[in-house]
């Protein structure tokens, strides 16, 4: 086991020097990544999305394994995602989810053979312009999203526009499903269609690039005709589910758990007022356990009063305002746990278990913010077993 982002350390290390931290089964990430190959033909490839850190995992571990298990492609968001991938050594073809904004972008992009999304004749310019040899691009196409891409009716012209300047070749071209997650498959089909009616026109006036890619990671699950030649996997390589309808198409296993230490325990008695704004008031003779981790590691203070943490294999339930750097859980039900002991707020601990998309339901929003959220500050401990 290890600390990712260059710091490693064995477990026991971890558990004598880490108040919080997050722990990443890169082995859960491998054979997410293998059972979602097999629902593809062997023709078509894998892209694996790990832009915002790896949604939180880990990018650079997170990266190395999914190549390891079977992508062959990576996504990032930025420039900067994609420099830290290089800089680690990683050699796999990376794709820019934004268009580039500016020369010093482009300088990177081009020396770091990152391959940047286009979504107009003056990006494309500006790209060329540049004069820093053949830069890969993919063509991003608006067939529903209404946020990135060339509106799908001008994307023929657009491409033909593109081709003819120098120093920039049309390596991909893609779209974005709005809502491939939903039970109704209308707009989904809507936006498919719009696609495969360009990309078949394009073919046959000889201008289709070599990569055509629409699938995201519901779309990858639930409609095997929008695989086209690659899936772009973002939320499934991690162990969830972008829909509950999905869960029986293929099993995925959770990589991501996260873990606190007690640092305090204390018994009180009914009546007695727990965090800031008594939100929580005893009803009995109470042990309170105060657990080293708050809305300042991405935990919601929205969630006061609302989760349980499982410790030694048992619900406890938060009570009290979440803070910045604590929070507090009612044990009394666990007396055998005191200071010392580890909380699991995220994954399993026995037969318990408290998922991303527990926490997820109870603010109203998706795993994606979940896990995105999680800070910085909290190490990423990875397991290969």
């Amino acid at each position: 086991m290890s600390i990712d982002q260059g710091l490693h350390c064995t477990a026991d290390r971890v558990s004598l020097t880490h108040r919080a931290w997050v722990e990443v089964d890169l082995e859960a990430i491998r054979h997410n990544i293998a059972a979602i190959r097999r629902l593809l033909k062997p023709s078509t490839q894998l892209m694996s999305v790990v832009k915002a850190d790896g949604y939180g995992h880990g990018a650079v571990a997170v990266a190395q394994t999914a190549l390891s298990a079977g992508a062959s492609w990576l996504a990032v968001a930025t420039v900067e995602e994609g420099l830290q991938l290089r800089k680690a050594g990683i050699e796999a073809p990376i794709l820019l989810f934004g268009p580039t904004m500016c020369k010093e972008e482009i300088e990177v992009i081009a020396e770091h053979r990152l391959q940047p999304t286009v979504c107009s004749l003056d990006q494309a310019r500006r790209l060329s312009e540049a004069g820093l040899g053949l830069i890969p691009i993919h063509l991003k196409v608006d067939t529903g999203m209404s946020r990135l891409g060339v509106a799908w009716q001008e994307a023929q012209e657009l491409l033909s526009a593109i081709r003819i300047l120098p120093n920039v070749t049309v390596a991909g071209l893609y779209s974005h499903l709005a809502t491939a997650d939903a039970v109704d498959p209308t707009t989904t089909r809507e936006q498919f269609t719009r696609f495969a009616k360009l990309v078949d026109t394009l073919r046959r006036q000889g201008l289709r690039p070599p990569l055509v890619h629409l699938a995201n990671s519901a779309a990858t699950l639930a409609f095997s005709d929008t695989h086209f030649d690659l899936v772009r996997i973002g939320l499934a390589q991690y162990g969830l589910y972008p829909s509950s309808h999905l869960h029986t198409v293929v099993a995925l296993r959770p990589a991501l758990a996260l873990k606190a230490k007690i640092i305090f325990v204390k018994t009180v008695p009914p009546g007695t007022g727990v965090s800031y704004g008594h939100t929580f008031r005893t009803g009995r003779r109470t042990r309170l356990a105060t657990v080293s981790i708050g809305y300042g590691d991405g935990i919601s203070r929205a969630l006061s009063n609302r989760i349980d943490f499982l410790v030694r294999g048992r619900r406890a339930r938060q009570v009290g305002t979440i803070t910045m750097d604590q929070c507090l859980i009612d044990i009394t039900d666990v007396p055998e746990a005191f200071d010392g002991d580890v909380a699991t707020l995220l994954g399993h601990d026995g037969e318990e278990c408290v998922s991303v998309a527990d926490w997820a339901e109870r603010l109203g929003t998706i795993p994606y913010e979940i896990l995105t959220a999680l800070s910085p500050r909290l190490p990423r401990i990875v397991s290969q077993d």
